[in-house]
């Protein structure tokens, strides 16, 4: 990733979403931007034009953590974009070069498999910031098995929103999936933009996805930490689930995510029979259309 080139993209962008009028400034004439122009972003962060037209070519060496907040209250940033402009600044310190490096596969130690397994009414899995599904309960397994007939591995949600078509059906919203999968993939690689295997991912989903494109080149980027999830799962049906990330402190990098049912709905009974299901079937097989009733 050219972490400059990807500075000045995400400050164009957010400078382009803010409308004078948001920013309590008055307008004279005729604009030819949407957005804020330059010499408003450095009036509002109280820097010199010629300074904050440097910082937004990515020249962002030697910018104090008082700048980066300058510009993020003046581009409206939210916390997720916020953290996305500090993580692209350290990125392009002064540090030597960094080589662009594969990470070591990392290895799900014996006692994580244990707590998954114990986990029996949620689907669970482990996974990373690629969103490679690195392992899961039975449960987990059967809510994903759409991703585990794939031939990618370890299963990875955004090959499979992007570039399985069964995707459409198993995301209610797809667009509103594939949006955010782009934005948490953006989000990654502004924190590491030397991880090549994420750099290889992003390449190989723009080059064979529209779709893709078109939501990378946006710049969003999000938290992924909690949600309530839609799904519309080939074998029970819709399902409403409440999403949950949380990090595993001994392993960096390694998240552990659960998918839990609100009790007493709908969603429930349909998590309950899903885990009957996956118990009676090959979970290496495509999931075939029954009727939950």
């Amino acid at each position: 990733m050219d972490t400059k080139k990807e500075i000045s993209e995400f400050l164009t962008s957010r400078r382009g979403r803010v409308t004078p009028g948001q920013a309590g400034l008055a307008t004279y004439g005729r604009r030819r931007v949407p957005g804020l122009r330059r010499e408003e972003v450095a009036v509002l962060a109280g820097v010199s034009v010629p300074y904050y037209t440097r910082l937004e070519r990515g020249d962002m060496s030697g910018a104090s953590d008082g700048v980066l907040e300058a510009l993020a209250r003046a581009l409206q940033l939210d916390d997720a974009e916020r953290a996305h402009l500090f993580d692209l600044a350290r990125a392009v310190q002064p540090t030597g070069a960094r080589p662009r490096r594969r990470q070591v596969k990392p290895r799900i130690r014996p006692d994580v498999q244990w707590t998954l397994d114990a986990i029996t009414g949620a689907a669970a899995s482990v996974g990373n910031d690629r969103l490679d599904i690195l392992a899961t309960n039975e449960l987990g397994r059967a809510l994903f098995s759409e991703l585990f007939v794939m031939a990618s591995t370890p299963p990875n949600h955004a090959r499979f929103v992007f570039l399985d078509p069964r995707a459409e059906a198993f995301y209610p919203d797809w667009d509103r999936a594939a949006r955010e999968t782009a934005a948490i993939l953006r989000a990654a690689a502004g924190r590491d933009p030397h991880d090549r295997d994420l750099s290889d991912l992003v390449g190989e989903l723009a080059t064979r996805s529209e779709a893709f494109r078109t939501h990378w080149a946006a710049h969003d980027v999000r938290f992924h930490a909690t949600a309530v999830k839609h799904f519309n799962h080939p074998a029970v049906g819709e399902l409403s689930l409440s999403f949950n990330r949380l990090d595993i402190a001994a392993d960096p990098g390694l998240t552990l995510f659960t998918y839990a049912a609100e009790p007493g709905t709908r969603s429930e009974e349909a998590l309950n029979l899903l885990g009957s299901w996956a118990a009676t079937v090959d979970l290496d097989e495509p999931a075939r259309t029954s009727d939950p009733s």
